[in-house]
């Protein structure tokens, strides 16, 4: 292109310079709209689930571990598969508190993945962790974590998490565990050859094992059930979960059992008994 006396000279044509000028910043400016159209369309494409998940991505990452937490926290209450994948993460913090806040942040994954990604946690080094993973799995309703609690409820060391594994056993309601829990409640020492544990003494995790017979609804456990009721020196908070419990499985085989307590001492127990005979005659 040569360029004189005001005149553009493009191939054979010469036009003004000005109307040559204003016609390349036309262009210009038609580049640059369909660049800034794209980069538009390219941030829109990003939905606000996106934008929200990496944020919390990037606050996992931090030094602080109440900003992880907090970041857990979130991404549990957005109660997405994929926030809970995210949260899956956590489970393996350095900090006990986030990976106990990430038992419950992943429980919007399907049942058995979440269990599954649970179950190592069982055998974490904090007790605080192991009995959130327990009452998470129960939460999970996956037969999947089945084996896996009754092994904590017959040797972790802790009550706290042995109770967290006899009540979600009975939310699970998997009768594959009921005579782990009779073994419990009746007073049997474990073992499986290796490891061995004395009988059950406490009784947050008595009662909390016959609550989960109950539950479970297995005709096996009423004989247990109607001697725990009638054994006037169990606590009186296990006799009475033993009656509610013979009221959930509605065996009209324990009817007479419950009809010897309705004179006791114990006002709640007696209700209990009368409306656990209520429940059976009713169905």
């Amino acid at each position: 292109m040569k360029l004189s006396y005001g005149i553009a000279k493009v191939g054979s044509t010469r036009i003004p310079r000005f109307i040559f000028a204003a016609g390349v910043a036309c262009l210009c400016m038609c580049f640059c709209a369909i660049g800034n159209g794209q980069a538009g369309d390219s941030t829109a494409s990003i939905s606000p689930l996106q934008k929200e998940l990496e944020i919390q991505r990037s606050r996992l990452k931090s030094d602080d571990r109440e900003v992880r937490r907090d970041a857990v926290l979130v991404l549990g209450r957005m109660k997405k598969v994929e926030s809970s994948r995210l949260a899956v993460t956590a489970l393996n913090d350095v900090d006990a508190s986030v990976r106990a806040s990430a038992t419950h942040a992943i429980l919007s994954l399907p049942a058995d993945e979440a269990a599954r990604a649970l179950i190592p946690l069982l055998g974490d080094k904090s007790e605080f962790v192991r009995q959130e993973t327990a009452y998470a799995l129960g939460r999970t309703r996956s037969k999947e974590a089945t084996a896996a609690l009754v092994d904590s409820l017959k040797f972790d060391k802790v009550a706290g998490v042995r109770a967290a594994a006899a009540l979600s056993l009975g939310l699970i309601g998997d009768r594959s565990a009921t005579d782990a829990l009779l073994t419990v409640v009746s007073g049997k020492s474990q073992s499986d050859g290796k490891r061995n544990r004395k009988a059950e003494q406490n009784d947050f995790v008595l009662r909390s094992s016959v609550r989960s017979l109950g539950m479970i609804r297995d005709p096996k456990a009423v004989s247990e059930l109607e001697t725990i009721l009638g054994n006037q020196m169990a606590a009186g908070d296990v006799r009475r979960e033993a009656a509610i419990a013979l009221g959930e499985i509605m065996d009209k085989s324990a009817l007479q059992s419950l009809t010897a307590v309705l004179t006791t001492a114990d006002p709640y127990l007696a209700k209990a008994a009368r409306d656990a005979i209520k429940r059976i005659e009713k169905q």
